[in-house]
């Protein structure tokens, strides 16, 4: 370890330093259950903290090069209040990070500081067993985009993931996510639970199939929903879509129609429409209640 010149701050140059053995554990949902961190990678990432900037309790431990910190003194000036900083070599970070290409910069977030779960959502994104990190975290984004107040996950890849974390750019930050499991099998058994409570609740349970679906409940064009009303919105696995015990608890049935040359969209393509028709229907309700 040495002192970059003028900083005050020793520089990490081993590979095998303790603290990138830490942050490489950090890829693992048992490192990060262990450590209490979630490992945020990226420029991008350090800067959707600095909305979080006076929920700090305490300096969040940033991690970077002199290269990167050379070039970004004013990110770094804004953030003086609230950082641990610790430098690292090129080489060290790159073997310490899961991006291909790192650009010089990582920070750790305790999770204990992701958002709660809500009390009664009246939004609900319920995902079936999505095992592509890019899907789950577009989907989280999407999520965010279109007002969810809380994601419900049945196994599948894990949120707090450094690929899903990633694609999501900064939504695990702002969006309560609440994932059951472990297996497949007790994922669908919970979520099976949860959506079960949602109706006796009053919510509305949609689940989105795909076209010429034959099933036990109305199924309609996406847009033909009353979308205004308390709902859960389902969306099935990649190659086995809905389970059967899942879609047994629904108590709607939406298709997105598209051309025939096609078997199925992606379920990351497939929520854009169907998220952001709830926003667009609950946005006209109040510009007309109000207009």
């Amino acid at each position: 370890m040495n002192q970059v010149p003028g900083s005050g701050v020793d520089l990490i140059t081993s590979r095998r330093n303790p603290l990138v053995r830490r942050l490489r554990s950090l890829a693992t949902s048992s490192g990060r259950q262990q450590d209490g961190h979630l490992l945020l990678e990226g420029t991008h990432q350090l800067q959707e903290l600095l909305s979080f900037s006076r929920r700090l309790t305490k300096p969040v431990k940033v991690i970077a090069t002199p290269a990167w910190l050379d070039s970004h003194t004013d990110l770094m000036d804004r953030l003086a209040d609230h950082i641990d900083l610790q430098l690292m070599a090129d080489e060290a970070l790159r073997a310490a990070l899961s991006t291909v290409h790192p650009d010089g910069v990582a920070c750790l977030w305790p999770i204990e500081q992701l958002p709660l779960s809500a009390e009664a959502p009246s939004f609900v994104l319920a995902l079936d067993r999505v095992q592509d990190p890019g899907n789950v975290g577009t989907l989280l984004r999407t999520a965010l985009a279109a007002d969810v107040e809380e994601v419900w996950l049945a196994a599948g890849a894990d949120p707090l993931a450094p690929k899903v974390v990633r694609s999501a750019v900064g939504a695990v930050l702002r969006l309560p996510l609440r994932r059951l499991g472990p297996t497949d099998g007790a994922g669908v058994e919970q979520l099976a639970e949860q959506l079960l409570a949602a109706r006796d609740r009053g919510l509305q349970v949609v689940a989105a199939l795909v076209p010429d679906s034959v099933v036990g409940m109305p199924v309609i064009p996406y847009w033909q929903l009353d979308w205004c009303r308390p709902t859960v919105l389902v969306l099935g696995n990649e190659a086995a879509g809905l389970h059967p015990a899942l879609q047994a608890c629904c108590s709607h049935g939406v298709t997105l129609p598209h051309s025939s040359q096609v078997e199925s969209l992606n379920v990351a393509s497939a929520a854009v429409p169907l998220l952001l028709e709830r926003r667009r229907a609950t946005m006209t309700a109040s510009m007309q209640l109000f207009g």
